[in-house]
């Protein structure tokens, strides 16, 4: 007994170890061991792929992850280290990756480095047609696994006979280098040629094979061209000492241009495809700076500031008032009114929006119907510019005002009915009540999440993209934009779906939204913050 009180007194159980903890124990280091060896070989692939930089940061985030949870020092990190590499890797890396992308003139036209468009360029080629020459391949009767390729190739001097060549045993496997083979004289039957099925499998170690014929056949090195010939071939460029390339067919020289990322001739004339070079401020600069991409940038730019503005008003003000109204007491159906209300929040808005699409067709929809049944007018929602753009802020409208009057509603039970006793008392009337005592006590605390709906709304593609899909088009702009577009849409439209993407351009749009996104939600904390300390 005496012994079991000395052993509490320590601090720790007297129970031995399960089965299940010495496992974890003895299993502890060696998995350990493995995920620190997986790791160095996932930030060894990124290296040897060309990306040092990320390869660091990865081994970096990997070294700290490790520190915290096996070493005791970083014991106090454990739970708090999730969410900073959460952040890291789904906030701070895409957010440096497409501000770096934006510094650069990346495009459909500029997709690859300098070092793939140089090697693309050096190994376009074309066969000597007259000196294509036919090949079969047998199996080796000393060896199952090894193959013999028998070439025939015609004699370069008038007269002389055609002569047969035949390569060493060859093991044809899975390879990633080109193998020179010295072709000899053929001086021994072979078995049957292969059919043309195992040549076809045979297909890829094939064209990794580059023939060697001796000088006196005339032939340089042959290469595959088929799946019956081997020939010799013509290269349409040269590289020279100082990086140029020169054409065969005109001797012309192209240089490399670190501007433009292309290389270029003496008159400037460029040679497709480019390749990604960083050209600094210059897509920044040319939303400022250039007059025909200026205009509809900054045209797009305010329509998001009033769409977004314009949709926080209105589902405001009809979020509110109908708060007010379903809070009065002497409302008979409340309840159904509340359900009934609330059903644009529930329907999913992707739905809503195609429905009311659809509501909007000029030919077929039910509102032009009922106008054309009214007034006898028949508006083109979809091909008007100002049309489009109320009938953009009329659906987002319907989808966000439910939002605020649950808000509204939860506010207006916070506030004290003392103070709509006194105001009676007062003989004020409801108009006074509501912009007295109800908008001012529950603007306040609104306030934050009116912001976050601002925000909401400066980004919300889904409706630009099913309703109008930025259209109608600004007419003669160098950069197809929409009227109806907004920043978003507007990128994603430069970035994936017209000809020419610019992916440099999108990014520095990109890095410019996310910076007034993140004023915005700096303000939504300043305001939360005040709204919390009055």
């Amino acid at each position: 007994m005496n012994a079991m009180t000395a052993t509490l007194a320590k601090g720790y159980s007297t129970l031995p170890p399960t089965a299940l903890e010495k496992a974890a124990r003895l299993l502890r280091w060696p998995i350990t061991l493995l995920a620190m060896l997986a790791s160095l070989y996932l930030v060894f692939m990124i290296h040897a792929s060309g990306q040092t930089l990320w390869a660091l940061g990865l081994l970096a985030l990997f070294s700290a992850g490790f520190y915290v949870y096996v070493s005791n020092a970083g014991f106090a990190y454990r739970y708090l280290f999730p969410g900073i590499a959460g952040m890291l890797v789904f906030i701070a890396f895409p957010l440096l990756y497409t501000a770096q992308i934006g510094f650069t003139n990346y495009s459909s036209a500029h997709l690859l480095s300098q070092e793939r468009v140089r090697e693309y360029l050096l190994d376009q080629h074309e066969a000597v047609e007259d000196l294509v020459q036919p090949f079969t391949l047998h199996a080796d009767g000393a060896n199952k696994n090894a193959y013999r390729l028998v070439l025939s190739t015609e004699g370069t001097e008038q007269g002389q006979a055609q002569r047969r060549w035949v390569s060493p045993p060859l093991a044809l496997g899975p390879t990633r280098d080109e193998m020179r083979v010295e072709m000899l004289p053929l001086d021994a039957p072979l078995q049957a040629a292969l059919p043309l099925r195992e040549l076809i499998r045979h297909r890829e170690a094939l064209m990794k094979l580059r023939l060697v014929l001796p000088a006196a056949t005339g032939l340089s090195e042959l290469r595959y061209l088929g799946l019956r010939e081997f020939g010799p071939i013509k290269r349409h460029w040269t590289e020279l000492p100082d990086g140029s390339l020169k054409r065969e067919t005109d001797g012309q020289l192209f240089k490399p241009n670190g501007q433009t990322g292309y290389y270029e001739n003496a008159a400037g004339q460029p040679l497709q495809p480019g390749y990604k070079v960083t050209v600094g401020w210059q897509n920044y600069t040319r939303m400022v700076m250039d007059a025909e991409f200026r205009g509809p940038f900054l045209n797009i730019f305010s329509w998001t500031v009033v769409f977004s503005l314009l949709t926080v008003v209105f589902s405001t003000a009809i979020g509110m008032l109908l708060a007010v109204l379903l809070n009065w007491d002497d409302l008979k159906y409340r309840t159904t009114y509340r359900t009934l209300l609330f059903l644009p929040y529930a329907v999913p808005g992707f739905i809503s929006i195609l429905v009311f699409k659809g509501l909007f067709n000029q030919n077929f929809g039910e509102i032009n119907a009922i106008l054309d049944a009214l007034v006898g007018i028949k508006p083109a929602w979809f091909a008007d510019p100002l049309l489009a753009k109320i009938m953009l802020v009329i659906v987002n409208v319907w989808l966000g005002y439910p939002y605020i009057m649950i808000l509204c509603a939860g506010l207006l039970k916070a506030i004290p009915a003392d103070l709509y006793e006194a105001s009676a008392i007062a003989g004020a009337g409801p108009l006074t009540n509501f912009f007295k005592i109800t908008a001012p006590l529950v603007i306040k605390p609104l306030a934050p999440l009116l912001v976050s709906a601002f925000a909401f709304n400066f980004n919300n593609f889904v409706l630009i993209a099913l309703l109008t899909d930025g259209r109608p088009d600004y007419l003669s702009t160098k950069i197809p934009a929409g009227q109806t577009d907004i920043l978003v849409s507007y990128t994603y439209r430069i970035a994936f779906k017209d000809s020419g993407s610019d992916f440099g351009l999108a990014a520095a749009i990109s890095t410019l939204i996310f910076f007034l996104v993140a004023a915005m939600s700096l303000l939504n904390l300043r305001l939360m913050r005040k709204a919390q300390n009055s």
